[in-house]
């Protein structure tokens, strides 16, 4: 039987003087739109002197030419991680010239889909396939949908704490136990999700152009948006509008029913998922008078384009799909995706998140996780949705094992539980109270709802009677002075043209081995295999 949550937090330390605490493994990706000086999209090219972005390691793109990502390596400590991030900010600005990164996760003025130009990858079969996917995005959904930026949160805990939960559990420490436990997190991960837009939403409100271009002018109507300013608009007590039905979403997944009682059911449903055809997408068609319009006309194209604010991941080997990879060897890591770009801070993450998701999703770990029904599944999906929609409402209820409870009761009772993992966190931290410390002050936030980050964006908009826009570009232009002075910290030059060169390089191979055949037979290969069961960690 699972140990309450206090008492396997004492054993964890009580056992080798709590050495299963320290040593949690971390990475972010941060995505932000290039944007030109007077606030529209930009629409050059990504630029040549940063790399190959097929095979750059730390600066790629995302959906779009001009929707830049941001990778650091997996690290055991926040002060490196950030400042690795912060060195890959500087170097960036330096090579787009006058041009701006923007700072929030909802789009800026978009004048016309056309500024929206398709990631280039160059004309490997890999790179053409990943632009290829994106054009199936952009007949599926739209455009401007897909430039929406967020920011991802990978996490692992140390092999001390595997070695010591499983010895803790009666249990051996082998691929299977760490699946279960990471499943087991996914699960109450699922519960509790709804803190994250809660706490750190920054999307409560977006520029009217959005409804624009992607013909969604009814659910300005339907979701009575009030206006700010000259063209914002925003929902009185909503937290993150990029987290909700306006954002990336997908309603035949929904009929797929993927659940996270297992691995084996998780990946079940993914390979289903991209072998189902779509009724919908098959109208779009997937090669028309000769060229592709998607991939395929299934309900997902490829395993990536399943939305979920947490996945189970594993790095892939050559040729393999996220799901093989976990069939392979088990769930390595966690990715959290339920992260709105901070504003407030010049790389869209503080220490401060970073310090409260270990605790979150530690927390997620330990606790009791029984198996969730679909139904169940979707009914906390709801609860994330409230709110996203309306989160600083105080009065708000959620829906908890078929009871409403009062969210600011259930907040209550998460903190008491992060304050006893911050006390022993912080016991074998390098930062000395830095989990209490940081606890305490997103408590605030708890007492009062205007203090979270959607609270203070709201407030910033209507004291300054500002649009969405002017504090964009604000923080951007302040955040370009800044970072344009700044010497790396972490990396050096040398690093960054290192990277170049090696992308060019590993880009020449991956064309050379990629253009042995077809583009039509390079496709039919890569679904083949695709569809072929991983080996069962």
């Amino acid at each position: 039987m699972q140990k309450s949550l206090e008492a396997l937090v004492q054993a964890l330390n009580q056992s080798q003087q709590g050495v299963a605490w320290s040593g949690i493994q971390r990475g972010i990706e941060r995505e932000t739109l290039r944007i030109k000086e007077d606030g529209t999209l930009a629409t050059s090219d990504h630029p040549e002197v940063l790399g190959k972005t097929l095979t750059h390691p730390t600066i790629t793109t995302d959906y779009s030419e001009n929707l830049l990502e941001f990778i650091t390596p997996v690290a055991t400590q926040v002060n490196d991680t950030l400042a690795q991030l912060r060195d890959i900010h500087r170097v960036t600005y330096r090579a787009i010239g006058e041009e701006l990164l923007w700072p929030l996760s909802m789009p800026c003025y978009i004048g016309s889909d056309q500024d929206i130009r398709i990631a280039k990858y160059g004309d490997s079969h890999s790179g053409r396939m990943k632009s290829l996917y994106r054009k199936g995005l952009t007949n599926r959904y739209g455009a401007t949908m897909q430039v929406i930026a967020g920011v991802h949160y990978n996490f692992s805990v140390s092999e001390a704490m595997w070695k010591q939960l499983a010895e803790q559990l009666q249990r051996d420490d082998n691929a299977e136990f760490r699946s279960e436990k990471y499943f087991a997190l996914i699960r109450n991960f699922k519960r509790v999700a709804w803190v994250i837009p809660y706490l750190f939403g920054a999307s409560p409100a977006l520029c009217q152009s959005f409804f624009q271009q992607t013909g969604t002018e009814h659910k300005d109507v339907d979701w009575n948006f009030q206006k700010i300013a000259k063209g914002t608009k925003f929902l009185p007590y909503a937290t993150s509008l990029r987290m909700s039905d306006l954002g990336y979403t997908n309603k035949e997944q929904a009929s797929l029913g993927i659940t996270y009682n297992s691995l084996g059911e998780y990946v079940t449903g993914l390979r289903k998922a991209i072998t189902t055809p779509s009724r919908q997408f098959a109208k779009i068609g997937v090669k028309v008078a000769g060229e592709y319009q998607q991939l395929n006309d299934n309900i997902l194209q490829i395993e990536n384009e399943f939305y979920s604010p947490i996945r189970p991941k594993r790095t892939a080997e050559n040729g393999e799909t996220p799901s093989q990879a976990l069939e392979r060897g088990g769930v390595e890591y966690i990715e959290i995706r339920a992260l709105d770009v901070n504003p407030f801070s010049d790389v869209g993450i503080t220490e401060q998140q970073i310090y409260f998701l270990d605790m979150l999703l530690i927390y997620c770990l330990l606790n009791d996780s029984p198996d969730m029904s679909w139904e169940a599944q979707q009914q906390y999906d709801k609860n994330f949705t409230k709110v996203v929609l309306e989160g600083r409402n105080p009065s708000l209820e959620l829906w908890q094992d078929g009871q409403p409870r009062l969210m600011a009761d259930w907040l209550e009772e998460l903190f008491a539980d992060f304050a006893t993992l911050s006390r022993s966190l912080d016991l074998y931290s390098d930062n000395p109270a830095s989990y209490q410390n940081h606890l305490n002050e997103l408590y605030q936030g708890v007492l009062n709802p205007e203090l979270t980050l959607s609270g203070q964006i709201m407030s910033i908009l209507k004291e300054n009677q500002w649009d969405f826009s002017a504090l964009g570009m604000d923080l951007a232009h302040k955040y370009r002075s800044r970072m344009v002075a700044e010497p790396l910290e972490f990396y050096q030059d040398s690093d960054f043209e290192r990277w170049r060169s090696d992308s060019q390089q590993a880009f020449n191979a991956r064309k050379e081995a990629d253009n042995s055949v077809d583009f039509d037979t390079f496709l039919d290969n890569y679904f083949s295999q695709a569809a072929r069961s991983g080996k069962t960690a």
